[in-house]
């Protein structure tokens, strides 16, 4: 598995555990690599991506609530949840194909979420890209 592929399960996992404490993303981040240890360069692409998601949220969180019609966010699976704002940070301010970022935020709610989140993860960021390229 790739840098960039094991870079984002673990940039999940540090938005996840942020999330879920509540608690800002620097904290969680300190304590996270304590204990996970990785070759550096997969390290720094995972906390660079985790920390820029995080300063972006507030901008996405109501993007992925739009988009998630019928959802409550706040009853979002977490997992979902944080693997959505991660390939929604990659789509807006990154430049890499959506396919790629979609793909992987599928891989990993294969892995790591229930078994219809990647149905419901593909959802949403298809219908992100097919808008996007709309108003193109």
């Amino acid at each position: 598995m790739g840098k960039r592929s094991t870079g984002r399960k673990l940039a999940m996992q540090i938005l996840y555990q942020a999330d879920i404490r509540d608690t800002d993303v620097d904290k969680v981040v300190s304590y996270f690599w304590d204990v996970h240890k990785f070759e550096a360069d997969t390290t720094e692409w995972a906390n660079d991506l985790a920390i820029k998601t995080w300063i972006h949220h507030e901008k996405i969180d109501p993007i992925i609530e739009k988009l998630a019609i019928g959802w409550d966010f706040d009853r979002l699976n977490p997992i979902d949840k944080a693997i959505l704002r991660l390939a929604f940070y990659e789509l807006i301010y990154e430049d890499i194909t959506p396919s790629i970022i979609i793909n992987e935020a599928v891989e990993i709610c294969k892995k790591y979420s229930s078994d219809d989140s990647p149905r419901f993860v593909n959802g949403i960021l298809g219908q992100y890209v097919k808008q996007c390229s709309q108003a193109s």
